[in-house]
């Protein structure tokens, strides 16, 4: 039977295990006394035979091996190899237990389905639950050593009472080249047990892992044979100052590889006659007479209902004996924060109004803007005529901010130092880089004329890649005249920026020729903007927009898919580069992003 020493390792305490290395039966002296007196006696025999029996000149020779062995021994895994496959055997072995197919759920179910106090009745249960054992035993005769020598032949199951001589001329009548144990048993979940242990039987762990592992065990201890022996001091080889005769640690590692090998060669097939092997002849005898016994003594045998001994108690609480009196006195557990000091000063509510507007303040700002400040902070500041006049451009568009007509209006800003401010527009500061500086502005459609929102035409393309000088003078002429242009917007705004609510603002973009009234007496023809590259693109803002609001951000509709943009034509000195019409939808929002380069597109 297995060896069960659950009992007296209940409780840890000093030396507990130590009742336990004195057991024979299960032990690791059971199994490798034998291994271990071989390895001893040759590592014995030849200590000997190299200090009596060989000549000087064969034992220079002789430790020389030694040596040898000894160095290229630590070369065979045999820990890495012989880990992994005892931890696949256990796992093996204990899934294998769990396969064993049990009665006690069938038993219940049957119970109380299978209605019936009739002899019909009595039948019925008693037949299916002894299908159901002689499923079992078919499978367990078929795995089990030890069960196939208590049952060799379906003379004896059928003697056994397990199967009648009819039921025996069917099973025998279904010709099959394979296992019938599945015949007597049609239940699923029972069925399946059953064959999880036919699959056990037949699929081992691969013959290729164990040949391994049982190869480096014993190569490894035969090359220790040699390289552990004990060598003359007077040679002065390294390692090799002391003679004790005897290897105390080699055996002792000995001890534990090999005893963990026969570990696995022991559960490895759990269904033998091993100690520590399942009692498949047990198991069979308590199923068998547990199943009978529930479907049929115990069918309909209970007790009369009365009331128990706590009838009239609000608080039943079972007695305890002296031994456990001590149970008592233990506080009840009531949870791992139950003792949590708390300071008085922090277990006032709080407003709901304090509450709800540190959200509002937290939820308005952006939990990155804080970093994204402190890295515009260090940007270095723009420089020559871009900066120049987006600068002023900047300014223009914060004085608008407080215009009665403008939402929000946000703006780059107006230091040299390039030092970044965010707006409540959630609009981007300046100073992100000398090459670019953008001010992004977002237009109110009107109407709802398909109109051309921006068109940016470039010089002629030949000019640009020829590098004519042609082209910068132009491009120098443009910047003169809107550095006058801005001048006089600035001086007429912020005359305008104190009239009334109701009164239009000056949109900096001028209107084109095609809309329907005049935003401003002024026109500004081009914006032009300096680059690394001689090329130069001028603006043109549509028609049918008023300035409503101003950000870095561009609003977005979701509904509706951008328009494609239309190639721009090859002739001509000028050609339109982009153009974004409007749609019919009056509460869009456009947005115009205006740059000096288009950097890391």
């Amino acid at each position: 039977m297995t060896v069960t020493y659950t009992a007296r390792v209940a409780n840890a305490r000093f030396c507990g295990f130590s009742k336990l290395l004195l057991a024979w039966k299960g032990s690791i002296y059971k199994v490798l006394y034998k291994e271990f007196l071989a390895f001893f006696a040759m590592y014995t025999a030849i200590s000997i035979t190299y200090r009596f029996l060989l000549y000087d000149d064969q034992k220079r020779y002789f430790e020389k091996l030694a040596i040898y062995c000894n160095h290229y021994a630590s070369l065979i895994p045999m820990s890495f190899v012989l880990g992994f496959y005892v931890t696949l055997v256990v796992n093996r072995w204990w899934s294998q237990y769990t396969s064993i197919p049990l009665p006690d759920r069938l038993m219940c179910v049957l119970s109380g389905g299978l209605q019936g106090s009739d002899e019909r009745g009595r039948l019925l249960r008693r037949t299916m639950m002894r299908y159901a054992s002689l499923s079992a035993l078919l499978i367990l005769r078929s795995v089990s050593t030890a069960v196939f020598k208590r049952f060799p032949t379906m003379d004896h199951v059928v003697e056994a009472g397990f199967m009648s001589r009819e039921e025996r001329k069917k099973f025998e009548g279904l010709h099959s080249p394979y296992n019938k144990y599945w015949i007597p048993c049609e239940l699923n979940g029972f069925r399946g047990k059953c064959s999880m242990l036919f699959h056990y039987d037949m699929i081992s762990v691969p013959l290729v892992y164990t040949q391994v592992v049982t190869l480096a065990v014993y190569s490894f201890f035969l090359v220790c044979l040699i390289g552990r022996q004990f060598l003359d001091p007077s040679q002065g080889y390294p390692g090799h100052d002391l003679d004790l005769y005897v290897p105390i640690f080699t055996l002792l590692q000995f001890f534990f590889y090999a005893g963990w090998l026969k570990v696995a060669e022991q559960l490895i097939n759990p269904f033998g006659e091993d100690d520590d092997d399942f009692e498949t002849n047990w198991l069979i005898d308590r199923n068998f007479q547990v199943s009978m016994m529930a479907v049929d003594e115990m069918y309909g045998d209970l007790p009369m209902m009365e009331r128990d001994r706590y009838w009239n108690d609000s608080n039943p609480r079972p007695p305890y004996t002296a031994a456990t009196l001590f149970v008592l006195r233990k506080p009840s557990f009531q949870g791992s924060t139950f003792d949590m000091a708390i300071p008085k000063e922090e277990m006032h509510f709080q407003p709901l109004e304090d509450i709800a507007e540190n959200l509002e303040e937290s939820g308005g700002r952006h939990p990155n803007m804080d970093l994204f400040n402190r890295l515009l902070s260090v940007a270095p500041s723009p420089s020559g005529f871009m900066g120049g006049a987006l600068r002023r451009t900047s300014a223009q568009l914060q004085r608008l901010r407080h215009s009665p007509s403008i939402d929000q209006c946000t703006s780059d800003d107006e230091d040299d130092d390039g030092s970044g401010k965010i707006g409540k527009g959630g609009s981007l500061p300046s100073g992100l880089g000398q090459e670019t500086q953008s001010t992004v502005c977002s237009f109110w459609e009107e109407k709802s004329t398909r109109t051309p929102l921006l068109e940016v035409q470039f010089a002629a393309a030949q000019d640009r890649r020829e590098g004519s000088p042609a082209v910068f003078k132009e491009v120098r002429r443009a910047e003169e005249k809107s550095d006058e242009e801005w001048q006089i917007r600035e001086e007429g705004e912020i005359a305008e920026s104190t009239r009334e609510e109701t009164q239009t603002p000056v949109s900096l973009l001028p209107s084109s020729s095609q809309s329907s009234r005049e935003m401003s007496t002024q026109s500004a023809a081009a914006i032009p903007f300096t680059s690394h590259h001689p090329s130069a693109f001028v603006f043109h803002p549509a028609a049918h927009s008023s300035l409503e609001h101003c950000s870095s951000q561009p609003a977005i509709n979701q509904n509706t898919a951008p328009p494609a943009i239309p190639k721009p034509p090859s002739g001509g000195n000028k050609m339109s580069f982009l153009t974004v019409p409007s749609y019919n939808e009056p509460s869009r929002f456009r947005s115009v992003s205006m740059g000096s380069e288009f950097t890391g597109s």
